[in-house]
C-alpha cells in the first residue's frame, strides 16, 4: 500500500527496481564462466555463529565490453555516458563510465557468495557512495569486513570496499545480512 504523500511509493518502487537489477547482475556476475569471480564456484557458507569482528572475504570482478553490453542489454539504460567514448570524454572522463549499478550490485554477490554466502538474507545496503568512476576493462576488488555483530536478531554489518587495479576506492556502503538458519 502507498502512503498519500508518496514517498513510501517511490522507497518501494526503488527497493523493486534494486532488487530486480541485484537479480539481472547475479546471473551476469555469478553464473557467468568468464568472470573473475567465481563463476558459479560453490559459495561460503558462514552461518551468523562463524563470524568474528574483523572477518574479511574479498574476490574481484573485471569489467569487460561483453559485461557492460550485457547489462545495458537486460536494463534498457542507454545513457551516452555509458554507451559513447566521445560523449563520456567530452565531460571530462577518460572513456564511457561504467554503470554505477553494475559496481553496486557486486554488494549482492559478495553477501550472497563469499561474506556470509549461501546463508546470506540481505536486509538493507546503506551509504552506497560512488567515490570514483569505473571504466571498461577495469579490475575491481570487492571487500567485506564483519564490524558488528547483532546477536539479538542475528544480523551482521558488513563494510564494503571496492577498489579497482590501481588501489583507488571507486565504491563504499554498508551491508546488513540476516542468515537463512
Amino acid at each position: 500500500p502507498c502512503k498519500q504523500n508518496g514517498k513510501r511509493f517511490f522507497r518501494d518502487i526503488s527497493t523493486i527496481f534494486i532488487y530486480n537489477i541485484f537479480g539481472v547482475i547475479w546471473e551476469l556476475i555469478v553464473k557467468n564462466k568468464n568472470s573473475t569471480g567465481r563463476g558459479g564456484a560453490k559459495t561460503n557458507e558462514y552461518k551468523f555463529e562463524d563470524l568474528k569482528i574483523g572477518l574479511e572475504e574479498s574476490f574481484q570482478y573485471e569489467v569487460t565490453p561483453e559485461k557492460i553490453e550485457r547489462f545495458r542489454e537486460l536494463t534498457g539504460d542507454i545513457n551516452p555516458l555509458h554507451v559513447n567514448d566521445d560523449f563520456a570524454a567530452n565531460y571530462g572522463f577518460t572513456g564511457r563510465v561504467v554503470y554505477g549499478m553494475l559496481s553496486a550490485s557486486l554488494i549482492s554477490t559478495l553477501g550472497g557468495v563469499y561474506l556470509p554466502g549461501r546463508y546470506c538474507l540481505i536486509h538493507q545496503i546503506e551509504g552506497c557512495k560512488f567515490l570514483s568512476p569505473v571504466y571498461l576493462e577495469d579490475v575491481l576488488t570487492v571487500t567485506g569486513t564483519v564490524r558488528e555483530l547483532n546477536e539479538s536478531v542475528k544480523q551482521a554489518v558488513i563494510s564494503v570496499s571496492i577498489r579497482n587495479q590501481e588501489s583507488k576506492k571507486v565504491l563504499k556502503a554498508i551491508l546488513k545480512v540476516g542468515f537463512l538458519e
